[in-house]
C-alpha cells in the first residue's frame, strides 16, 4: 500500500487527501480553491493512478471504496508530515490568514453559538471564512465527521471519539402550554408527569446510548411515561408542545426564546435538575494544528461569556 502511495504525483496528494475527507467534489473544490471540473479532473487522474474508482456514487453523494478507506489514514499522515516539513503548521496569523474553517454543530448548539462565534470570528480573522453545518450523522459516522471538520460541537456523555473541550452548559426545563389544565401555581406533580403525554427528541449520533434526561426520569419513577410524539431535533419540541396537553424537557436557553412566541410556560417539577454540556470535539491529528488551536481558544472565550450570561 505504501509503495503504491509513493508513486502518486505529489501535486495530486493534497487533492486525494481532501477528496477522501469530503467525499464531495464541490466541497473538495472549495477547500482546494479549485473549480468542480478541475477537481473532477484530479479525481480522474487519481483513479487512473490507483486503478480504482476511489469514490463511488451512493444516492446523492459518494462512498469510499475499500481501497480508498485503506488509503485515507496513510494519505492524512503523508499530508501532515509534508505540512510539518514545509512549515505550514508553524504559525497561524488570524489577522492575515484566508483559511476556511469548517465546524459542525448540534442544532441546539447552533442556536446558542452561531451569533456570538461568527461575530467575534469576523472581528479577529477578517480574511477567514467560517462554514457551519448541522451535526446530523449516525453513530458510525461520527469519526468520519471529525476527520472532515476542524471542530464538531455536540453534547458530552456519549463517548464520541477524539479530543474534547467543554464549551457551555445548560439545564433541562419542562415546557407546557401556558393554559395547561394540570398546571397549578406554575408546577406539575410526578403524578401529573406520569399521566400526561410527552414529546421527546431523538439524537441520531448517540446511537443506543440514552440521554441524561432519560436516566433521570427513570430514577424519578417516570420510566413508564407516555411518549406521544418523537421528533428529530430539540428545536422542534416547543412547536410540538404548543397548544397541546403534552410536555417536553428542553434546554433552558431554548425555552426562554419560545415562551412568549408560542404561549408556553416553564413548569416546576419534582424531577431532579438535569444539566447538559455541549463540547467541542476534534480529531487527534488536529491537536497541534495552530489554526485549530486558535479556533478552540476563540470558542473558549465565547463560552466564558455565555456561562456568565447564564449565571
Amino acid at each position: 500500500m505504501k509503495e503504491r502511495l509513493r508513486g502518486v504525483d505529489a501535486n495530486l496528494l493534497l487533492s486525494l487527501h481532501v477528496l477522501l475527507e469530503e467525499r464531495n467534489l464541490t466541497h473538495a473544490g472549495e477547500r482546494m480553491t479549485m473549480s468542480q471540473p478541475a477537481m473532477s479532473g484530479a479525481l480522474t487522474r487519481l483513479r487512473k493512478q490507483f486503478d480504482d474508482e476511489l469514490l463511488v456514487r451512493s444516492g446523492r453523494g459518494f462512498e469510499l471504496t475499500p481501497l480508498a478507506e485503506e488509503l485515507r489514514p496513510l494519505v492524512a499522515e503523508a499530508v501532515e508530515a509534508a505540512e510539518a516539513l514545509l512549515g505550514n503548521q508553524r504559525d497561524f496569523d488570524a489577522a492575515t490568514s484566508t483559511k476556511r474553517f469548517t465546524v459542525s454543530m448540534s442544532e441546539y448548539a447552533m442556536t446558542v453559538l452561531a451569533e456570538p462565534l461568527t461575530r467575534v470570528f469576523a472581528e479577529q480573522a477578517p480574511g477567514c471564512t467560517l462554514a457551519l453545518d448541522p451535526l446530523d450523522v449516525r453513530r458510525d459516522q461520527v469519526e468520519t465527521q471529525l476527520m472532515r471538520r476542524d471542530l464538531v460541537v455536540a453534547p458530552l456523555g456519549f463517548e464520541f471519539p477524539g479530543r474534547t473541550q467543554p464549551v457551555f452548559t445548560d439545564r433541562l426545563v419542562c415546557l407546557v402550554a401556558r393554559d395547561h389544565p394540570m398546571l397549578r401555581d406554575g408546577a406539575l406533580s410526578l403524578d401529573d408527569l406520569r399521566r400526561m403525554p410527552h414529546a421527546v427528541a431523538e439524537f441520531a449520533a448517540a446511537g443506543d446510548q440514552r440521554r441524561p434526561l432519560e436516566v433521570a426520569v427513570e430514577d424519578q419513577g417516570l420510566a413508564g411515561r407516555t411518549v406521544l410524539v418523537q421528533v428529530t431535533s430539540l428545536l422542534t419540541l416547543p412547536f410540538a408542545v404548543a397548544g397541546t396537553d403534552m410536555c417536553a424537557f428542553v434546554p433552558s436557553r431554548l425555552a426562554r426564546r419560545c415562551l412568549d412566541v408560542l404561549d408556553l410556560a416553564v413548569a416546576e417539577t419534582p424531577v431532579a435538575p438535569v444539566r447538559i454540556t455541549e463540547a467541542a470535539h476534534w480529531h487527534p491529528r488536529r491537536e497541534k494544528d495552530p489554526a485549530v488551536v486558535w479556533l478552540r481558544h476563540l470558542l473558549h472565550d465565547v463560552a466564558v461569556d455565555l456561562e456568565d450570561e447564564l449565571g
